[in-house]
């Protein structure tokens, strides 16, 4: 029982790894939709995230390591602007643009820690910057309050959506407690720069 629930979270694993990579699909959004696609019962099992992650980054290595890697930097040479234009907020950068199995397809989520919560989005209108508040999924199945921009990247040649999660100061004490695989989920200006740093080079005239 344990071999066919462990094959069958590989295959679901596997097919959700497609569309996250492909349709820019959430976590969960993409294993309801392989539970679907398989046409399996909606109460079924679901692979844990871990196991996603490791499907996703398998599937990028097989069908598209360089594009990948192109657009990766792409999304983090945008989501670096925004952290220096929010700097008084404390951004950090999350996600898969973070973790580095981001595309084109891929949001970019900046958590923003203020003495008052509302002091993001009074500097946004202070400098005119449309947004939409809503909230967006925190990655562990709950909303979170998000105020959500709409911007254009150069590099990929088309419209981004950065997703600025406000959070009271105080919760930036446990901001960069690691996962359970010992890594940061997030990281600074300054982290996101050393990661830049470590990148090779890419010509943008080369994206579509």
């Amino acid at each position: 029982m344990d071999v066919y629930k462990e094959t069958g979270h590989a295959e679901l694993a596997s097919v959700a790894a497609r569309m996250v990579v492909e349709d820019g699909l959430e976590y969960g959004a993409a294993k309801r939709r392989a539970v679907k696609q398989l046409g399996l019962n909606a109460r079924s099992a679901l692979p844990d995230n871990a196991l996603l992650e490791a499907a996703v980054r398998e599937y990028i290595a097989v069908f598209c390591p360089d594009s990948q890697a192109e657009e990766l930097l792409a999304l983090r040479e945008l989501a670096l602007v925004w952290m220096d234009r929010l700097a008084e907020f404390r951004p950090h950068l999350g996600g898969a643009v973070w973790q580095g199995t981001a595309t084109r397809h891929s949001d970019i989520y900046l958590r923003l820690y203020c003495d008052d919560p509302k002091a993001a989005e009074f500097a946004l209108l202070d400098h005119r910057v449309e947004y939409h508040p809503g909230s967006v999924d925190s990655g562990r199945g709950e909303p979170v309050p998000a105020l959500t921009l709409r911007v254009r990247c150069q590099a990929l040649g088309q419209w981004v959506l950065i997703h600025l999660m406000v959070h009271d100061l105080d919760d930036l004490r446990g901001a960069l407690k690691p996962d359970a695989q010992g890594r940061k989920p997030r990281g600074d200006a300054g982290a996101l720069r050393a990661l830049l740093a470590e990148a090779a080079p890419i010509n943008h005239e080369d994206l579509p």
